[in-house]
Parts: structure tokens; sequence; C-alpha cells
């Protein structure tokens, strides 16, 4: 049997905790309704056994202290929320915990901004991480050490996983219960939750709001220009003689800045413009090209689906009200 272990920060969002709990639970009663064993022991774990969450309008009382357990399997970091700081030291007694855990042969997931949490252990300091898109800079800045890959769903790593933004959780539990029982059971909890199985990919969700959290001036007036310029075709050359700083320490100072190099921000920036275009228009998708600085339909294209992960056509029919009707 598998010791599935969800812990209960303070601070954690509740969904995060109940839903996993919900997963596993239900899976035990398909195996008894199919007349085998339960395979899942779950329990909620906390550092004490009345824990207030959302300002006190829930409280969760743990099944078992943190303390109190010898040995796990899978341990669950549900999404955290607040000043994620100040979160993490509220809980840091979980972190010797997790690590000690870990090495006795534990796996750990986590959820969604749970990742802060897992990467505080420094268990993925050199691995592949996923998590929110919108807490991506944070994240970043907080752990430079791993590696975040923008827009995955799921990551797994030596038996650390992590997964993408709000529902994208889903996913990697769905993920997880395939690796511990079979594809079918998997199709099953799937189809019983009406969930979308094998998705790989948050990019279309993904709203791009470039990083100003810097301090570099120039920097900040280029991203600025960038921004107020979509229908000019804006080369890193100009850009960089624009604001007095030569190419390659402007491409330096920029990536570190941004996290983006010049290009890539030039191209983000356009294409969330496109998106909004073919979110909130009647124009089509050529007009909308000419509208973010674009005069090769298939450049465009290829570039939007690589950051979207949807041809605009796509995305358009997926996301404007108009064609949604039609």
């Amino acid at each position: 049997m598998k010791h599935i272990s969800i812990l209960v920060p303070d601070e954690a969002v509740l969904g995060t905790i109940s839903d996993t709990r919900y997963m596993f639970t239900t899976l035990n009663e398909f195996l008894e309704s199919d007349g085998k064993p339960a395979m899942f022991k779950v329990q909620l774990v906390g550092l004490k056994h009345d824990i207030p969450l959302n300002q006190g309008l829930f409280s969760v009382h743990p099944d078992v202290l943190m303390q109190d357990v010898k040995k796990t399997d899978l341990i669950v970091i549900p999404a955290l929320s607040g000043n994620l700081k100040a979160t993490l030291e509220r809980n840091k007694a979980f972190i010797p915990w997790i690590i000690d855990h870990y090495h006795k042969g534990a796996e750990v997931a986590s959820l969604c901004i749970g990742s802060f949490m897992l990467a505080a252990t420094g268990l993925l300091d050199g691995k592949e991480c996923s998590s929110h898109w919108a807490s991506a800079a944070e994240f970043r800045d907080m752990f430079p050490d791993v590696d975040l890959i923008d827009g995955r769903i799921i990551t797994e790593e030596q038996g650390l996983y992590s997964s993408g933004g709000a529902s994208s959780y889903w996913n990697l539990l769905l993920h997880i219960v395939e690796k511990y029982t079979d594809r079918a059971l998997t199709i099953r909890i799937a189809k019983l939750f009406a969930l979308e199985i094998d998705r790989k990919t948050q990019s279309p969700f993904v709203m791009f709001n470039g990083q100003k959290k810097h301090e570099d001036e120039p920097i900040k007036k280029a991203q600025e220009f960038i921004e107020s310029n979509l229908t000019e075709r804006i080369s890193v050359d100009d850009l960089a003689s624009k604001f007095a700083i030569g190419r390659r320490h402007f491409d330096r100072r920029f990536k570190k800045a941004t996290n983006n190099t010049p290009a890539e921000y030039i191209q983000r920036v356009k294409i969330e413009a496109a998106k909004k275009w073919l979110e909130n228009s009647h124009k089509n998708v050529n007009e909308v090209m000419y509208e973010v600085g674009y005069n090769d339909t298939k450049s465009f294209r290829t570039v939007f689906k690589k950051i979207t992960g949807l041809s605009p056509i796509d995305y358009r029919n997926k996301y404007n009200k108009e064609a949604v009707v039609a």
C-alpha cells in the first residue's frame, strides 16, 4: 500500500488539499468496487492539530502530526498563498522533514505555487521545475539555482514532481496515478473528474507582463519603448543604439533584468497584444498581424504558436466570444 502524506501548511490553498485527498480516496473506492484491495493510505499531515486557512474562514484538522509520520511514499505539497517568503518562514519546520523523507525514499510533489516550498528544500537545485506562470519572476529571484520551465504543466526528475499554475495540478495528480496504477484506472478517474488527460502546456493561459521589478532604468525604458511601439519593426541593434549601450552589453543587461533576451521580449509583447486583438475584436488574423508589426504570415503564425501553443486562428476560435458562438 502506498502511503500518501498531504501536507497542511499555514496559508495553504484548501482546494489543492481536499482535491488531492479526494482523488486518492476515490481510487481506493474504485479498486474496492472491483473486488481489489485499496492501494493508498491517505493522511493529512500538519505541524499542529488545528490549522486555520483563508484568514480563518476554514479550519483543517490533520490526521497526524508531522513528527508522527515514520515512513511515507509520496509527500504532496499543496499550493500556497499570501506573502510567499513569510509563508515559507511560518512553515519552515516542514523543510528538514521533507528532505529527510526524500532521502529515505519518498517522492515529493508540489502543486502550483507549492513549488516554492519544494524549492526551499534545496532538492530542486540544478533540476527542472514547473510553477504558476504568474509567479515565475518571484520564483527565479528566490531560487536562481532551480531551472524553472515556462509553460510546462508537469516536471518530473529523480522522484521530484511539480505542476504548472492553478488547475494544472490535476494533471500532475493524474500523472502520478498512472505511475502508481495503470492507464485504464487513470482514464477512469479522469473521466469521473472530467479532466483532459495528457495536457502538456499552460502556454495558452499565460498573460505576459514584462518583468519590471528591477533597478536597471535604461532597460526599463527600453521595455517601455517596445511596449509603446507595437506596429514598428524594432531591431535589437536599434534599441542598443537608442539607449547608448553596446549591443553585447545590452543583451546581457536585458536578459539579467527581464529573464528574456531583447528579441524574445519584443516577440512576447507583440504576441500578447495580438492575443488581446484576437480575443476581443472583429479583426481577422491578417489584420491582427499588421496591428502588431508583422508583415510575414508564416513568421507570425510560427512565433504565435511557439509562445501560445495554438495557431492564431485556433486561439481566436477558442477565446473570442463571437467565434465560440459561431
